[in-house]
């Protein structure tokens, strides 16, 4: 069992910026990569960043540049620096921890607003 713990998100302003943060604990000796999700109001969840444990990153093309993944293995976080944020970036921000596919666990989710 993998445990998911969001933290960081709340209500800035368009073009400020916010910090994820998102603790494994548990069989965290699993894990293959970590990414951050968008889920809108339907439950749709879409993939934004993901980091894997060579240090491998890949971003969706929405926020490319903007959006930085990384990762503190001394405190089993990876992190989600967000930079010059829009309002269309406002969603809940869920992690995921995938330990082999189609093996993954999911955090609570943190909201983001971001207001014009």
């Amino acid at each position: 069992q993998v445990y998911l713990v969001e933290s960081g998100g709340g209500l800035v302003q368009a073009g400020g910026s916010l910090r994820l943060s998102c603790t494994a604990s548990g069989s965290i000796d699993r894990i293959v990569a970590m990414g951050w999700y968008r889920q809108d109001p339907g439950n749709q969840r879409d993939l934004i960043a993901e980091i894997t444990t060579s240090g491998s990153t890949d971003y969706a093309n929405s926020i490319k540049d903007r959006f930085t993944i990384s990762r503190d293995h001394t405190k089993n976080t990876v992190y989600l620096q967000m930079n010059s944020l829009k309002p269309e970036d406002t969603a809940v921000y869920v992690c995921r921890a995938d330990i082999g596919a189609p093996y993954a666990y999911w955090g609570q989710g943190t909201q983001v607003t971001v207001s014009s």
